[in-house]
């Protein structure tokens, strides 16, 4: 039997009432070409290179120069040193996925998946894979990737992670005389408003006397008041400085003995010598004891850093920048 053809639906007979078939009549709207993405973001989705985000300005990260913050420059210099190709971006510990800086974001192989970010305690396995892979066109890093430090240099290891942290953070958090240079580096740039810029300079200062003070008296951060710490009221400042003098002392004692101007004797340098730079550097480079910090009567740890031994931190200094930084003679403040 044949099938009865099947009624026109009813809702074609309905009669579109004349403003929604104006409307309709409008169809298809006409599309617009889309907008390009901003510049940033080109830059990162276009881009075959890695990605390291640290503490840094606009203009220092678009050049590739070294961070204003110790943590973000040891891992900085530690991929620069093993002759890494790799762009720097500013960025915050609120945007960090990692909740801190540094980390390193690989560069996209596919426009729907999204690299994972590598924390900096993954990055020197990261810069070893990267400079052992046999098809790379890396060359012969400039750094020693032996992720294993001897007995002897971890026990030197904690002058740089106690004494000369406590130091840089009494100096550029708590010292009155780096107020300005704090708000420069960390509170301006985190917003317009002075509330808020307020408020945040009260919280790094807080968290930095906190710091000084867990690490007691193996870093000189010897507590004088049990009351809530949140600033030098409560840190012996003396002794902090003691400790950090006595640390250089001993570090340049042992880079002296080491004949070869790199720690431990080994002909290049190594994770250990980028540690000790990302506090040399930057105490030389913001604290030299020049300026209105020097009138203030405060220390000045640059130079301790040059009165330290017979000035083989400075030196050290210098040939990190001349391998890591071959053009920084260009940027010097």
């Amino acid at each position: 039997m044949a099938s009865l053809p099947s009624a026109a639906p009813s809702w074609r007979k309905m009669q579109i009432p004349r403003p929604l078939q104006q409307l309709f009549d409008l169809f298809p709207l006409r599309t617009y070409e889309a907008n390009p993405l901003p510049e940033r973001a080109q830059h990162l989705t276009t881009s075959d290179l890695p990605t390291l985000y640290v503490f840094s300005t606009d203009s220092d990260a678009r050049l590739g120069l070294p961070s204003f913050n110790p943590g973000c420059l040891k891992w900085q210099t530690l991929l620069r040193l093993a002759n890494l190709d790799f762009r720097t971006l500013p960025s915050t510990n609120h945007a960090s996925p990692t909740g801190s800086l540094p980390f390193l974001l690989p560069p996209r192989t596919s426009p729907t998946t999204s690299p994972l970010p590598i924390p900096a305690s993954n990055l020197l396995a990261y810069a070893h894979k990267q400079t052992s892979n046999s098809n790379s066109n890396t060359p012969d890093p400039d750094l020693d990737l032996d992720p294993d430090l001897p007995p002897r240099a971890q026990a030197y290891l904690s002058l740089i992670t106690l004494s000369l942290r406590n130091a840089w953070l009494c100096a550029l958090y708590l010292d009155p005389a780096h107020t300005s240079l704090l708000q420069q580096l960390y509170t301006r740039p985190a917003s317009s408003s002075r509330a808020v810029q307020a408020t945040l300079l009260y919280q790094l200062r807080r968290a930095a006397a906190e710091q000084i003070a867990i690490g007691g008296g193996a870093g000189g951060g010897k507590v004088i008041s049990l009351a809530p710490v949140s600033g030098t009221d409560g840190i012996d400042e003396g002794a902090v400085y003691a400790a950090a003098r006595d640390a250089l002392d001993a570090l340049a004692s042992l880079l002296g003995e080491s004949g070869t101007g790199w720690f431990f004797g080994a002909e290049r340098p190594g994770v250990f010598d980028a540690a000790l730079f990302s506090y040399t550097h930057l105490m030389m480079e913001y604290m030299s004891g020049e300026g209105a910090a020097a009138e203030g009567g405060r220390v000045a740890l640059g130079a301790m850093v040059r009165g330290a031994g017979d000035g083989e931190l400075a030196r050290h200094r210098e040939r990190v920048l001349g391998v890591a930084w071959p053009g920084w003679d260009g940027y010097r403040r």
